[in-house]
């Protein structure tokens, strides 16, 4: 009965070491920086989102941001509670750190990174929706620069 406890603690033990050195595995990098996302860019990105909003029926605020948080481009849909804010917020938290917001916390979705040829160039956040909503519109606005 002992000896089948200690391989019972040792095979525990493989199977927590193992995932311990999973867990401590690096995460990938965050993309470099490019050119900064022009006005030109921004416009296609909330032009696609607003198109993909009307289809779906609902009316969301749409913000995008340059590398360092910069507002480029702001739009609230007719119809949307003012929600500006949240949006900008979004759209630089996806910017700064260069990931969507959904890294941090799964609920919270509408603020992804818009990277270009593997350089990040800016940041869109949406606001308005559900999180589903939010996340589709957004998706929607990075696949008219792709």
């Amino acid at each position: 009965m002992r000896r089948l406890s200690l391989i019972t603690a040792a095979a525990c033990a493989a199977l927590l070491l193992g995932s311990v050195a999973q867990a401590q595995q690096p995460p990938l990098p965050p993309p470099p920086y490019g050119e900064p996302v022009t006005l030109e860019q921004a416009k296609k990105i909330a032009a696609a989102a607003e198109a993909e909003a009307k289809k779906i029926n609902v009316n969301d605020t749409i913000a995008i941001v340059e590398p360092h948080g910069q507002v480029v481009f702001f739009q609230r849909m007719d119809g949307n509670q003012d929600l500006g804010n949240l949006a900008i917020d979004r759209a630089k938290s996806a910017a700064l750190f260069r990931r969507p917001t959904t890294a941090s916390d799964p609920d919270k979705a509408g603020g992804f990174p818009i990277v270009i040829d593997g350089k990040l160039i800016g940041g869109i956040g949406i606001s308005g929706g559900s999180g589903p909503q939010t996340a589709q519109l957004a998706e929607a606005g990075l696949a008219a620069i792709k």
